[in-house]
């Protein structure tokens, strides 16, 4: 992944910069805010200097009109900055969210082995939180302060131009201390979003695999590896907080040095050098108005630096390489036939590290290919390269005389449908699983895939049939059950190319007996590919093929290979013998 960070620049090209009407009106809301509030020391001044001394009750009402006017604009232009700029950055959160869900699904099968689903979870979720403070008040707030402390300044070097000089020299020292804490923290919190991630993906493991947590008893050690996730998190959250907090005790030192100094020039001044008394309030409480902003700094600033680290992290993943590779998925395949042929197909899931080697066949369309022998020997690999999941190493794979690596994947997965070994079922109803590769289906095509995989044998004894709740992953079915609605599933889809990854070896007897019966119609005119330990299920397939450590050990019908008495006949007998 890159370590490039997103720049503070990079962020006012891409989230700042197109909405910049609203930043606008919301920086043009917040300087008439904080405008309004130097109506009251200005007020001041003419108080304590004319309205007390002369008892000028006009100027008096005056005053007391002009402030609670500012009260007011004060308080509609917080409710429509809130209105504005607080809803819009949440508009956009959602908005980011969306967009890097759609990017993570567009990434490749391996992307997905190698990352914890709750990590990205977290990524998803919480990295793009932080441009709330882009586009939110957090930044405007700092731009309008800074615009409102420039005409303080003004003010202030009217009043004392002494005065002011000497409040610069505490406030150039927090500048700097501030602008190096935020060095620091920028990594603290980039940090904190991969060790949330990484505490959000174990956790969601733990809860996922509850069942064999309390089998094994082993509740104590995933305690202690949440706790210690949990620790790395605080320690993470301690050094950003010691870095802020040092930050914030460093403006209230220095503030206070500020004003303790202004006190005594200006009572030097109001004593020796004809200083009124209104000024030095109206000064004293500017200054206040020129300072919020800076200490405003120490929390905006660690929230726009935390904004800036989720970028980072949203970054990496928006720049990965789709699998989808639009510049070489050029063939779109309006129809497909289902002739698929491997011509010297090697992979490999780690470098030098072969899984498949050279490995050639080819498969007529409606015709069923079944992949037989030991675990580890490749069978999955060549399901999941004829699915497109992996890319082969060397080698092509064509599809009717098409390469598959420059086929539109969308054109082929519409055409594609697989059935897994540890099929994954959807929270909700049977209906809506069986349906989830076709939602508008009608009802009379749905009932069609329900008989065809003896789904209605059982669904027929629940109280609500095809609309029963099956839970997460379908832990109220068992194993068959929930073996037969995937391929219900894959039947209502209507592929042309199917593939069935173990799919009859979670069924019992009775059940597999059922499937048997449906795999004629279910493999009837689809080029399909079978793998299976259970030799039995595929004597009728029209090839199998033997994989023995990366390589086609041997190729024929269930008949011919018999005949051979090689290693398919071995392994048949010795199943037979059991």
């Amino acid at each position: 992944m890159s370590d490039k960070k997103v720049s503070i620049l990079t962020a006012f090209k891409t989230i700042i910069w197109p909405r910049r009407n609203l930043v606008f009106i919301g920086l043009f809301l917040i300087v008439i805010s904080n405008a309004a509030n130097f109506v009251g020391p200005i007020s001041l001044k003419y108080f304590m200097d004319d309205v007390i001394p002369n008892k000028d009750m006009t100027m008096l009402k005056i005053l007391v009109g002009l402030v609670i006017l500012s009260i007011l604009v004060r308080a509609v232009t917080s409710f429509l900055l809130t209105k504005i700029l607080s809803v819009q950055a949440q508009y956009l959160i959602s908005e980011l969210r969306a967009q890097v869900q759609k990017k993570v699904l567009s990434l490749p099968i391996r992307f997905f082995d190698n990352a914890k689903s709750g990590a990205l979870v977290s990524r998803i979720m919480s990295d793009v939180e932080g441009v709330r403070n882009l586009i939110g008040t957090g930044l405007v707030q700092l731009v309008g302060g800074s615009i409102t402390a420039i005409g303080a300044l003004v003010y202030m070097l009217w009043i004392s131009p002494s005065m002011t000089f000497f409040t610069f020299i505490p406030l150039a020292i927090f500048a700097f201390i501030a602008l190096k804490a935020f060095k620091i923290i920028r990594p603290i919190f980039r940090n904190r979003g991969k060790i949330n991630a990484e505490v959000t993906g174990r956790l969601t493991e733990t809860l996922s695999g509850i069942r064999v947590i309390k089998g094994f008893n082993a509740e104590e050690q995933e305690t202690k590896v949440f706790e210690n996730g949990v620790e790395l998190l605080f320690q993470n959250v301690k050094k950003s907080l010691t870095a802020t907090a040092f930050m914030t005790s460093s403006s209230t030192f220095l503030i206070g040095i500020a004003t303790t100094g202004i006190m005594g020039i200006g009572g030097y001044k109001i004593m020796y050098e004809g200083l009124s008394l209104g000024d030095f309030l109206s000064f004293t409480f500017v200054l206040g108005i020129m300072i919020a902003p800076i200490v405003q700094m120490s929390n905006i600033g660690s929230q726009l630096t935390e904004a800036l680290a989720g970028l980072d992290r949203t970054e990496e993943l928006m720049n990965m390489t789709p699998e989808a590779n639009e510049e070489e998925r050029t063939i779109v395949l309006e129809s497909i036939k289902g002739d698929i042929a491997f011509n010297d197909v090697s992979f490999a899931y780690e470098e030098d590290k072969d899984v498949l080697h050279n490995v050639s066949f080819e498969v007529k369309s409606g015709n069923v290919v079944a992949l037989v022998g030991s675990s580890g020997s490749g069978k999955s690999t060549i399901a999941g390269l004829a699915a497109t999941f992996l890319n082969p190493l060397s080698g092509t794979i064509t599809v009717d005389g098409q390469d598959l690596s420059k086929v539109d994947l969308s054109s082929y997965r519409r055409n594609l449908g697989v059935v897994l070994q540890d099929e994954f079922l959807f929270e909700g109803t049977i209906r809506e699983n069986i349906m989830f590769p076709r939602p508008n289906a009608t009802e009379n095509e749905l009932i069609k895939a329900v008989k065809a995989a003896y789904v209605d044998e059982f669904t027929d004894r629940f109280e609500k049939g095809l609309d029963t709740l099956i839970g997460e992953r379908g832990v109220k079915l068992s194993g068959g059950q929930r073996q037969r609605i995937a391929i219900a599933r894959a039947v209502l889809a209507n592929p042309k190319i199917l593939i069935l990854d173990e799919a009859t070896s979670n069924l019992d007897t009775e059940s597999e007996a059922l499937i048997q019966k449906s795999l004629a119609t279910l493999t009837a005119g689809r080029t399909t590919f079978v793998i299976a330990h259970r030799l039995s299920t595929i004597r009728k397939a029209n090839q199998i093929l033997v994989i023995e450590d990366g390589r086609i050990a041997e190729k024929g019908t269930h008949d011919e290979l018999i005949a051979k008495e090689g290693r398919y006949y071995n392994l048949f007998t010795y199943q037979a013998r059991i």
